[in-house]
């Protein structure tokens, strides 16, 4: 496969992904759910571990029960389709390697579909907790985050604390062989 002809148009769709908060009311088809959990499938783990299973949330009052574990994802109660990410408990460290790696994948799979993606983090033990049993998912796997797809009405911030967006110059985040070399 020839990539140079587009890798331009790669790189910068790639940089227009970001985190959506606000959906329409319309569902993701069926097939675009397929490939999602495809590409979800084939992202690399450490040590090829592959150590997550795909619960994938449609139904809106489990999604609205989701949301309400914290204030700052009370959106996700608006997504339609949420792909939570339960991880076998294994070594702590690969799995946040793998669910960091796997979110971000499903992300950037979710814009070149043409769909907005957020991450919805459970945060805290009993959320965590609960989350597992509204899922199904045995009490020995680890459950944070899900992420919420969907037909995005904009990628603005709607929260009252909403974050400043944009990015720090380049000059301040990268160095040449040792931290601080130009």
């Amino acid at each position: 496969m020839d990539t140079s002809a587009n890798r331009s148009d790669v790189l910068q769709e790639m940089n227009k992904v970001r985190q959506v908060r606000q959906y329409r009311d319309e569902p993701v088809d069926t097939a675009t759910v397929d490939a999602l959990l495809e590409v979800a499938r084939w992202t690399g783990s450490s040590r090829n571990g592959q150590p997550w299973h795909f619960v994938v949330v449609t139904d809106k009052a489990i999604l609205k029960q989701l949301s309400q574990f914290r204030d700052s994802i009370n959106w996700l109660a608006d997504a339609p389709l949420g792909i939570a990410i339960a991880l076998n408990g294994g070594d702590a460290t690969q799995e946040a390697y793998d669910e960091g790696r796997v979110t971000e994948r499903v992300m950037v799979a979710a814009h070149l579909a043409g769909l907005g993606s957020g991450v919805a983090w459970f945060l805290g033990d009993e959320n965590e907790s609960t989350a597992k049993s509204l899922l199904g998912v045995p009490d020995d796997y680890t459950l944070h985050s899900i992420i919420a797809i969907g037909h995005a009405i904009s990628a603005k911030d709607p929260r009252p604390n909403a974050n400043t967006s944009g990015r720090k110059p380049i000059s301040e985040i990268v160095s040449y062989n040792r931290m601080g070399g130009a």
